[in-house]
């Protein structure tokens, strides 16, 4: 929860962080000012400030997600960078996915269209009725029917209950299958071992719980696994060949990286790392407790998801009664004497 400066009492973090860090708007407004060139089109000063920032903050991520040896690649979008991996695994005629039953549209939308064509198809992971993960089932459904690729959602976007992804990437990885978890809603939040080799591909959203802008995510892979591209254009390198080079991160970063986002990140990783993930974690926590406990002293209004015996984010789900969700966010964006509250 923030409180801006008009009075305005935010609560659509899941969306995207706002306000961010003041040193996040001031890093962003002096580099690009002053190192606005381009990188890996040139040797100039300007370009190479550039390409400095870009390595920094390939390193500052791999450290907050304790992966050194797994490479990173940035995306304009944790959208983008999904497509690119779900994309690129379907184009090698994996066709067991399994996911769970919390994924977001950015993945299910692509997933429900390559059913449609007949390339896969789609299993649904069992949980029970705590919402937690059936595992003796899952093993049953994985060994009756052998899972080539699962998608986990480190956390739902709804209800924000966080997925134990190393417990079912180890069952994965039993059958072999290639795993992705998709971190948008807890990178720089929930701390999580990416670099483990049960997991193949972690996404991240630079302008969520990493406090960064809009416009830059990405995700970290193996470096030695095979994923083709499904996007292409020009790199800066290798340019007279007419194939994307086979060299990361070239072969998945085409065309102009948005390098302001990129500086803007940088700033956003070296404020988690003084303010370390545990006390924005626990920061977190203090809030959802204190939401929670007012939200409850109403009648009319329903928790849910919320369920003592699973771990969440910060996020939080609720209904008020005979009100719809679209009418209640707009009443409690109109303003009143104290705030205008913001809800998703």
């Amino acid at each position: 929860m923030q409180v801006s400066s008009n009075r305005m009492i935010y609560f659509d973090n899941a969306s995207t962080t706002y306000p961010k860090p003041d040193v996040v708007y001031d890093f962003m407004k002096t580099f690009y000012q002053n190192f606005g060139g381009n990188v890996g089109r040139g040797t100039h000063s300007l370009s190479m400030s550039s390409e400095k920032i870009v390595y920094e903050t390939r390193i500052k991520i791999q450290n907050l997600l304790h992966c050194p040896t797994k490479q990173v690649i940035y995306a304009p979008s944790a959208t983008i960078a999904l497509n690119m991996i779900i994309q690129g695994l379907i184009s090698l005629e994996k066709k067991n996915i399994y996911v769970s039953p919390f994924e977001h549209n950015a993945i299910m939308r692509v997933l429900y269209h390559y059913e449609r064509l007949g390339h896969i198809k789609i299993y649904i992971m069992p949980i029970l009725k705590d919402l937690s993960f059936d595992f003796e089932r899952l093993s049953y459904d994985m060994e009756e029917n052998k899972p080539e690729v699962v998608i986990l959602s480190h956390a739902s976007n709804v209800i924000g209950l966080i997925t134990p992804v190393l417990e079912i990437c180890n069952i994965a990885k039993k059958f072999n299958a290639t795993t992705i978890v998709d971190m948008a809603q807890t990178a720089g939040l929930v701390d999580l071992n990416t670099g483990s080799d049960l997991i193949d591909f972690a996404v991240f959203a630079g302008h969520k719980t990493l406090y960064g802008p809009t416009g830059l995510s990405g995700f970290v892979m193996k470096k030695n696994i095979l994923l083709p591209p499904v996007l292409f254009g020009g790199t800066g390198y290798d340019s007279i060949n007419p194939e994307m080079p086979d060299s990361l991160p070239q072969k998945y970063e085409m065309g102009t990286l948005n390098i302001q986002g990129i500086a803007g990140l940088y700033a956003a990783l070296d404020w988690i790392e003084k303010k370390s993930i545990s006390k924005l974690w626990d920061t977190e926590q203090k809030h959802r407790i204190r939401l929670l406990n007012i939200l409850e002293s109403f009648d009319f209004v329903k928790i849910i998801g919320n369920n003592k015996s699973q771990t969440y984010t910060g996020i939080v789900s609720c209904l008020m009664e005979g009100i719809p969700s679209d009418i209640a966010a707009s009443v409690l964006n109109q303003k009143t004497l104290y705030a205008n509250i913001v809800v998703a």
